[in-house]
């Protein structure tokens, strides 16, 4: 029967005698053996590995049962099952528990089980020996503020997340966290696409979020879990359990033998575990659909050593499955003729036992080969590892000292037949023989913790206080290892290596607590207490025991280091520290503490120095201070001395006490003051500093100087003023504050205000000054201030008030406004400055030729920029001049430049229309009428109106004439009020005319005759005429409305529609519609609106009515104009508009001309058409403008040419 063997790399093969070639192959039957007495393997102990045991088929066709025993829990005892047990009976053979099968490790290569996208399951990286032990983990705290369900439920393919939150308040970094399946096996290394671990951090809850997520979960998948979190010294774990349940399927028919033994690692050779679980599922063959090629055939035909290379062919990488499949067919197994008795399927041995290989042969004389993972065993002389023996027929391999590298697969060849067999070799526990014993000792002392085991060579970890302890090369601690002896040594031991040690084997631990105390101290010589003077060196000792004992030197409590000032010395029982030269910081109290002891030697130093006063620190000549009077003076002296001296400060015989209000002395620790809040006159003189101390005595001087500002000068004088400027002068201070007067500040400001304005900013030294640009007719004052070395004195008091004062420029423009017989009327405008006195007014003075006399034409100041000046000889000539008179006096005179003639002159008139009354003025009825036509002409016109060649009714018209226009107003406009005005302008025998048209606009009638010509499907055509009265305005559209004549609610159709003839469509089928239509002008819609008599009812489909043949018209015409050109008259800078329509089908193309030459972007003219109306601008014409216009409109049925004449006039300013 073939059986499965292992390769060198982990890989299982299968291998089989002769008998293998027979077609039928006997039955196997899976079962979990009971935990029941029996013979047991050499080495199978409880506890151990589970073994594949498979016995030899015997003659008959009998089945043969593989016995496959799971890993014990710690309650349970099971024992190996034994080489051929008897099959169940049948009906026990249904009523087998369903399990998981599950290889041992040793059945998975290693590079399997450290891939990621290999398959986990409960026990992987835990031996079976080791699930009894205890886990030791470091003390719990409290990390974790959210931990997982205690237990789960999932199906198979759901997917699952579990979630562990740590709160980061009290953490620097972030914690380390770990999953775990069972109590051992890390599942970092095991992710991939079923697995995922995930953490995130929210920074402003502080917490960190783990996350376990397992997708697609599998039956496997089930177990215990624990999530473990460590931060420094801190640990917290929680464990939680995971259920998957099965998903019930439907029995299929068959199986695919390649789906079925493929690994859990999509088909790799090495992908993962083996998955048996589909395998228990079907108890009957699935129907699917059949493979191309028959593996079942291919395997019954193939000799058992062939499986693996058909399994490689074909996919199949589960041997050991594909075995127990095979099951499911008949093969018959032919009689060794090489062996008599083959290999037992497996042996198992402890690791360091002996194993016994026996196989019987049916030929003595065949050649016989043993063979270890396919790698033939040699004997050699030199070699008792491998020892083989002959007794009769039986052929006999004797292992010695079995180690791990002996668990293999071992085959044997007698002639061309095999037989194989797998040996599995147990790693017994290492326990402990001699255990660790408790140690105490003192520091700086040697350790050695001793311990030993069973085995040499075997591996432990040492521990304190539940830690690993470090071994590296520099760690404190040394691993010793000799035979089966174990020493961690602490050569130089200090108060920290206290705790409890311990040595973990696999066969248990030991422990024991080392105490290291402090060695007792004795102080052969204490620090003495010293007096030094400031400079001199510091010498401290002390001697104690054991001398090779460290310490540290404190003063005041602070640490002292060695330095270029201070030695610090130790040399056996000696401990020395120096100071060069001694300063003020050295007082005080010194502390020597040996390293290790809580004792410590202490001792006062005190440093003493005379008193010293450093008047060079004031930086002052001659010790002198000078201040000024009224400041506060505060005059520090640097002082020194140990201990602090005693000050008294002196003025003559007075001492000043610290308590004094406005001069007080006051004392420091480094200095002495001498404060006076308020200085006076007084208060200069010499002051006495007395220092007195146990060292010494010492006397210092310092003198004070008060000085102050001088008095403030008298009031200035103004004595002259001008129109911005004056001039003042003043006298020195009676008192000069000590000091000479270096020069004066003016100031001045108005009189209103309070803010005065500094004039100089350097110093004047002369006693007089003239302050400009000021304001004339504000009044303003002055003042002074004397400065000296100390100061700037107080402000004199301000001088009386003065106002700049200045008469006007002279008037301007002094033109003749009028001439009569007998006056002459002038008129001018005010002066360009006028000044602050203002203008009280006019005086106008005339010179008659030939005379040199200036005779007052007005005897009163006159306001007015015009005067008519009476009296006048006719035909008399005269000079006119204008003064400007205010308080300042008079201004310079404006004379006439020419001689003026005393004799009126005629002006032709003329009127001057506005240019929106050259065309038709428009009104709506009931609106005002307001018109304002200048003219010109001397002496005044006669104005008339005339309306139609009559003179205007008063009662209708109101008319208004002044000396330059007239006008023209209607209060409420009617109809009536239509026509054409005509306006004349008469001086003497001159004449000038002008036309007004006025129309009066109002709404239209109705329109006429609207009737409804065809009605046909959904439309309908209607006719209307233009209605009576169109408002006296042209008619611009028509607005039709439908109402249906169940509701009569009206819709309008259509707006601004031109013509009188018009088509409705869209009109809904059955309904019967009436209509009605309004006229349109530029005053509105009509009031009101004409209907048609009759109703137009839109018949439904299905009707046949045989329509009338009507000739098409034809609306097609050539250009023609309907409104021609006007000549026009256009004002230069003003811009002009020619205006026309013209009526054409299709639609003409317009082209304006001046003077036969066709106007092409020219910026100056804009072109607009708008249904028929083509309208002309030209912008701001000017003379060269004039000339004549023509519009020409061109379509393909001819063309039409309209035109006009334009002048430009331009206005003549005076």
């Amino acid at each position: 029967m073939p059986e499965p063997t292992k390769k060198d790399d982990g890989q299982t093969e299968d291998s089989a005698g002769p008998e293998a070639q027979a077609p039928p192959t006997p039955e196997i039957e899976l079962q979990v053996s009971p935990p029941e007495a029996g013979p047991v393997p050499a080495g199978n102990a409880a506890g151990s590995e589970p073994v594949v045991m498979v016995t030899p088929p015997p003659p008959s066709p009998e089945p043969v049962v593989m016995v496959i025993t799971p890993p014990t829990d710690k309650d349970d005892e099971v024992t190996a099952a034994t080489p051929s047990p008897p099959p169940p009976p049948a009906e026990d053979r249904h009523t087998l528990k369903k399990l998981s099968v599950e290889l041992p490790n040793d059945s998975v290569p290693e590079s399997a089980m450290g891939r990621k996208d290999s398959v986990w399951s409960l026990g992987d990286g835990q031996l079976p020996e080791d699930l009894d032990k205890p886990i030791e983990t470091p003390p719990l705290s409290t990390l974790l503020i959210e931990k997982p369900e205690p237990a789960s439920s999932i199906s198979v393919g759901e997917d699952i997340t579990f979630v562990a939150k740590v709160e980061a308040k009290d953490l620097l970094r972030k914690p380390t966290i770990k999953w775990f399946k069972g109590k051992w096996m890390d599942l970092a290394s095991k992710t991939g696409k079923h697995l995922q671990l995930k953490e995130s951090f929210d920074r402003f809850t502080k917490v960190h979020t783990f996350q376990m997520h397992i997708i697609k979960a599998k039956v496997n998948y089930a177990g215990n879990y624990r999530c473990e979190v460590t931060y420094k010294d801190k640990f917290d774990s929680c464990s939680f359990d995971l259920e998957v349940k099965e998903v019930a399927e439907a029995p299929t028919a068959n199986v695919d033998i390649r789906s079925a033994f493929k690994r859990s690692g999509e088909g790799q050779d090495d992908g993962g575990e083996l998955d048996f679980s589909g395998l228990l599922k079907h108890r009957e063959p699935k129907q699917e659909e059949a493979p191309e090629v028959d593996v079942w055939d291919i395997l019954k035909n193939a000799r058992p050593d062939q499986y693996e290379k058909i399994a490689f062919e074909y996919g199949i990488t589960d041997l050991r499955g594909l075995l127990k499949r095979l099951k499911k067919t008949e093969k018959v197994v032919k009689k060794s003729e090489a062996f008599a008795k083959k290999l037992e399927p497996a042996y198992q041995v402890d690791k360091g036992g002996k194993i016994r290989l026996v196989v019987d042969l049916a030929d003595p004389t065949v050649d016989l080969k043993w063979y270890k993972n396919g790698q033939e065993i040699r004997p050699t002389p030199n070699n008792r590892k491998y020892i083989f023996e002959h007794k009769g027929t039986q052929r006999i391999m004797v292992i010695n000292n079995c180690q791990m590298a002996d668990d293999a697969a071992y085959s044997v060849t007698a002639g061309d037949e095999k037989c194989s067999t797998e040996l599995f070799v147990k790693e017994l526990p290492v326990n402990i023989t001699k255990p660790i014993e408790n140690v105490k000792t003192t520091v700086n002392e040697r350790i050695e913790l001793e311990c030993e085991v069973t085995e040499e060579g075997a591996k432990v970890k040492w521990m304190k206080n539940g830690v690993e302890v470090p071994t590296g090369v520099r760690s404190r601690y040394r691993v010793k290892t000799e035979g089966t002896k174990h020493w961690l040594i602490i050569d130089d031991a200090s108060r920290d290596d206290t705790g409890t040690y311990s040595l973990m084997a696999t066969g248990g631990t030991t422990e024991a607590h080392v105490q290291v105390d402090l060695k007792p101290l004795k102080i052969f010589q204490d620090l003495q207490n010293v007096t030094v003077k400031l400079g001199q060196p510091l010498n401290l000792h002390c001697e104690i025991f054991p001398g090779n004992v460290p310490g540290r030197w404190y003063r005041n409590g602070q640490l002292i280091q060695s330095s270029d000032r201070i030695n610090i010395l130790h040399r056996g029982k000696n401990h020395r520290m120096d100071v060069a030269a001694t300063t003020i910081h050295d007082a005080g109290d010194y502390t020597f503490i040996p390293e290790g002891y809580s004792q410590s030697l202490s001792a006062k130093v005190h440093i003493i120095d005379p008193p010293r006063v450093h008047l060079d620190a004031l930086n002052a000549p001659d010790n002198t201070i000078t201040i000024v009077a009224g400041n506060k003076l505060r005059i520090e002296v640097p002082t020194s001395g140990e201990p602090a001296p005693r000050v008294v400060w002196m003025k003559g015989e007075r001492v000043i006490l610290d308590s004094g209000n406005r001069v007080r002395a006051e004392t420091f620790a480094d200095h002495t003051s001498l404060t006076i809040d308020v200085t006076e006159r007084e208060d200069t003189g010499n002051y006495k500093i007395v220092l007195q101390n146990e060292a010494g005595e010492d006397t210092g001087s310092v003198k004070v100087k008060v000085v102050d500002i001088p008095d403030p000068p008298d009031a200035p004088l103004v004595p002259v003023v001008g129109g911005d400027w004056c001039s003042m002068t003043w006298e020195p201070p009676h008192y000069d504050g000590g000091s000479p007067i270096l020069g004066y500040f003016i100031e001045r400001k108005k009189k209103q205000s309070s803010r005065w304005m500094r004039l100089n900013f350097d110093l004047i030294k002369e006693m007089t000054f003239e302050p400009k640009k000021m304001i004339e007719g504000v009044p303003y004052e002055v003042r002074i201030f004397a400065v000296n070395a100390i100061g700037v004195s107080k402000a004199s008091e301000p001088s009386k008030a003065f106002i700049p004062l200045a008469v006007t420029s002279e008037p301007t423009m002094l033109v003749v406004d009028d001439v009569t017989d007998t006056t002459v009327t002038m008129k001018w405008r005010p002066p360009d400055t006028i000044g602050a006195a203002g203008l009280d007014g006019y005086l106008i003075e005339y010179q008659v030729e030939g005379s040199d006399e200036w005779i007052a034409a007005n005897p009163e100041l006159t306001e007015k920029t015009k005067y008519t000046i009476t009296g006048l000889p006719t035909e008399g000539k005269i000079s006119v001049r204008v003064k400007a008179i205010n308080a300042a006096g008079e201004s310079q005179p404006r004379t006439t430049q020419h001689s003026i003639l005393v004799k009126e002159v005629i002006e032709p008139p003329k009127i001057r229309i506005p240019r929106h009354l050259k065309q038709t003025y428009v009104k709506k009825v009931g609106e005002a009428v307001n018109l304002v036509v200048p003219f010109m002409g001397k002496p005044r016109p006669k104005v008339s109106w005339l309306k139609d060649g009559e003179q205007i009714d008063p009662t209708q018209v109101n008319v208004r004439n002044t000396e330059c226009d007239s006008i023209f107003f209607i209060r409420k406009a009617e109809r009536k009020h239509s026509g054409k005005y005509e306006m004349s302008v008469q001086v003497e025998n001159h004449v000038d005319t002008a036309v007004l048209d006025i129309q009066i606009v109002d709404l239209p009638g109705p329109p006429q005759c609207v009737k409804i010509e065809e009605v046909w499907g959904e439309n309908v055509a209607l006719d209307w005429s233009p209605p009576k009265d169109n408002g006296n305005a042209p008619i611009t559209g028509y607005t039709i409305q439908k109402a249906d004549k169940k509701t009569m609610e009206w819709y309008t159709c259509i707006e601004h529609y031109h013509r009188t003839c018009l088509t409705i469509t869209d009109l809904v089928v059955g309904n019967e519609y009436f209509f009605r239509i309004y006229a349109e002008n530029m005053c509105g819609l009509s009031e009101a609106a004409t209907s048609t008599k009759d109703s137009a009812l839109i018949q439904k489909q299905g009707l046949h009515l045989k329509s009338p043949e009507y000739i098409d018209r034809d609306f097609t015409e050539p250009p023609k104009f309907t409104q021609p050109l006007q000549n026009i008259f256009a004002i230069a800078g003003y811009n002009a508009t020619l205006n026309c329509s013209v009526r054409a089908n299709p639609r003409p193309k317009i082209i304006w001309m001046k003077n036969k030459i066709a106007i092409i972007d020219d910026p100056r003219y804009r072109m607009f058409s708008n249904q028929g109306v083509c309208s002309l601008e030209i912008r701001k014409p000017n003379p060269y403008d004039g000339g004549v216009y023509s519009c020409k409109a061109i379509n393909d049925l001819g063309e039409a040419l309209v035109e006009c004449k334009l002048e430009v006039k331009v206005t003549l300013q005076e």
